[in-house]
C-alpha cells in the first residue's frame, strides 16, 4: 500500500540554504490508477536520475479503478499519497489537499514542480506559484473540454486552465493534434509555451515470449484456435464509449461466419449498464471470474496486460475524446492490429492503414471491424508495421530525454539551478 502524506515522510532531508547538488522536482499526479499517467510519472521519477531528484505526490484512485502500486514497487519508487485530492471537486478535501502540497513545497524546496492531469494541474500549480516555485510545469494527459460536461461547466473548466496556464512556465501536449486543440481551439494558452513531449514506456514485455503468452491467455478463456479475439482494454465510465464496441460486435456477428469473441478487460461505474446492453444485443455474457464461453467476457482488470495482449487478434478503442491510449501502444508493440476512433491524439499513436485502422463515425467503425474481423491477410499486414512505429515514438528513453532538454532550458532560462526562494 502507498503512504498517506503526512508531509514529514521522505522529506527529512529538505534541502538547506547553499546546499549544493542536483535539482530538485515535486512531481504531482492526479492518482496511481493503471494508464499513461502513472506510467509517466513513474519513468521520469526513476531514470532522470542523477541528473534530477524527484518527490513523487499522488492522490486516492476512484471506486473501481485498479492500482498501480506494482509499477511505482517494481520501479523502486515511494511515493506520497494524499488521500484528499481525488479525481471529483470536493471543497473541503481540495483546501486540506492545497494545503498540504503547499507545505511539502515549504519543505522540499523544489526547483520545479511538474503537474500532471487536471486535479493535481490546479492544486499543484496555485501552491507551487504562491511559494514562489522558480519553474512550474504541467502536463495534459487528455483532456475535459469537450464529451464530459455540459456547456457552462465546459467553459468554467477552460477559464480555470485558462488562469493556471498564465501562471505555468511550460505547457507538455502529448501529440500535435492536442497542442493545436489547446491553442487554437479552446485558446488556454499560446503556442508558444506548449511543447509536444508523447509519453513513453518500457515496451520490452510485449515483446517477450508472445507465443507462449498467447497460448495461455486462449486457454484460460477457452479461446479456440480459429476463432477470432476481439478486445477493448480500458475503464468502464462513458467517456470510452464501450456502446460502439458491443454494437460493432453484433454487426459483425450479423453479417460473417467467422467465429468471433469479444473480451471487455477493465471495470469500472458502467460494468452492469454495458453487460445489460450487450443482453439487450442478444449477445451472451460471461462475467469475472467465470471463464465460460460467451460472445462477451468482462474479464475486470488484467495487470499482466502484455497476456492479454498476446491473446487478442483484434485491439479496439471506441472513446468520445482521448489522450494518448496506451492500450493501443500496447498492442502496436506486440504486433497486433488496432481499430480506433479518430479522436484527440489517436492518429499520433496509430498510422492510419498502416497499423491499424481510424474511423471517424460509428457506421465506419463498424464497417472496418468487420473488414478486418473477414480479411486475416489485412490484420496480419497491419500488425506487421506497429511494433516499429511505437519503437521509435513511445519508448521510456526518449521521454527521459525529451524531458531533461526542456527542465535544462527552463532552469537555465530562469538561472535557478539550486535557487533558494522564501516561501
Amino acid at each position: 500500500m502507498l503512504e498517506k502524506a503526512t508531509i514529514y515522510v521522505h522529506l527529512s532531508s529538505k534541502k538547506k540554504k547553499n546546499e549544493p547538488g542536483m535539482p530538485r522536482v515535486l512531481r504531482i499526479i492526479n492518482r496511481f490508477n493503471i494508464g499513461g499517467p502513472t506510467y509517466n510519472a513513474a519513468y521520469l521519477t526513476k531514470h532522470l536520475l542523477p541528473d534530477y531528484k524527484t518527490l513523487l505526490v499522488g492522490g486516492s484512485i476512484d471506486e473501481g479503478e485498479e492500482s498501480s502500486d506494482y509499477i511505482l514497487h517494481d520501479l523502486g519508487i515511494r511515493p506520497l499519497l494524499i488521500p484528499e485530492m481525488q479525481r471529483s471537486v470536493k471543497y473541503n478535501g481540495d483546501w486540506i489537499a492545497y494545503y498540504k502540497l503547499k507545505e511539502i513545497i515549504k519543505r522540499f524546496k523544489p526547483d520545479i514542480v511538474h503537474t500532471h492531469a487536471s486535479k493535481p494541474g490546479a492544486l499543484g500549480r496555485w501552491a507551487a506559484y504562491k511559494c514562489g516555485v522558480p519553474v512550474i510545469v504541467h502536463t495534459f494527459h487528455g483532456h475535459v473540454f469537450h464529451s464530459y460536461f455540459n456547456r457552462l461547466k465546459t467553459e468554467l473548466v477552460k477559464q480555470a486552465e485558462r488562469r493556471m496556464a498564465a501562471v505555468s512556465t511550460k505547457i507538455i501536449a502529448l501529440s500535435d493534434m492536442q497542442k493545436y486543440e489547446l491553442s487554437d481551439i479552446h485558446h488556454i494558452c499560446e503556442a508558444e509555451k506548449i511543447s509536444v513531449i508523447p509519453l513513453g514506456f518500457d515496451l520490452s514485455r510485449f515483446r517477450e515470449d508472445t507465443e507462449e503468452k498467447r497460448d495461455k491467455f486462449r486457454i484460460h478463456y477457452r479461446i479456440d484456435e480459429h476463432e477470432i479475439a476481439v478486445g477493448i482494454v480500458g475503464r468502464l465510465v462513458s467517456i470510452k464509449n464501450h456502446e460502439l464496441f458491443i454494437q460493432s460486435i453484433r454487426h459483425v456477428k450479423q453479417h460473417t461466419k467467422k467465429p468471433i469473441r469479444a473480451f471487455v478487460i477493465g471495470d469500472g461505474e458502467r460494468r452492469d449498464e454495458l453487460i445489460r446492453k450487450c443482453l439487450e444485443c442478444g449477445l451472451t455474457v460471461s462475467v469475472f471470474p467465470s471463464q465460460s464461453k460467451a460472445d462477451v467476457t468482462f474479464t475486470s482488470w488484467i495487470k499482466e496486460v502484455d497476456y492479454a495482449m498476446a491473446g487478442l487478434d483484434l485491439v479496439c478503442l471506441t472513446s468520445l475524446n482521448e489522450g494518448t491510449p496506451v492500450s493501443l501502444i500496447e498492442a502496436q508493440a506486440t504486433s497486433r492490429c488496432v481499430l480506433s476512433t479518430q479522436v484527440g491524439g489517436v492518429e499520433n499513436v496509430v498510422s492510419n492503414h498502416y497499423t491499424g485502422l481510424l474511423a471517424q463515425t460509428n457506421e465506419a467503425y463498424m464497417a472496418s471491424m468487420l473488414r478486418l474481423v473477414n480479411d486475416d491477410d489485412l490484420r496480419t499486414h497491419l500488425a506487421s508495421h506497429g511494433w516499429e512505429h511505437v519503437r521509435q515514438n513511445y519508448h521510456y528513453t526518449r521521454l527521459v530525454s525529451d524531458v531533461r532538454q526542456m527542465y535544462d532550458e527552463l532552469l537555465e532560462r530562469k538561472k535557478v539551478y539550486h535557487h533558494q526562494y522564501q516561501v
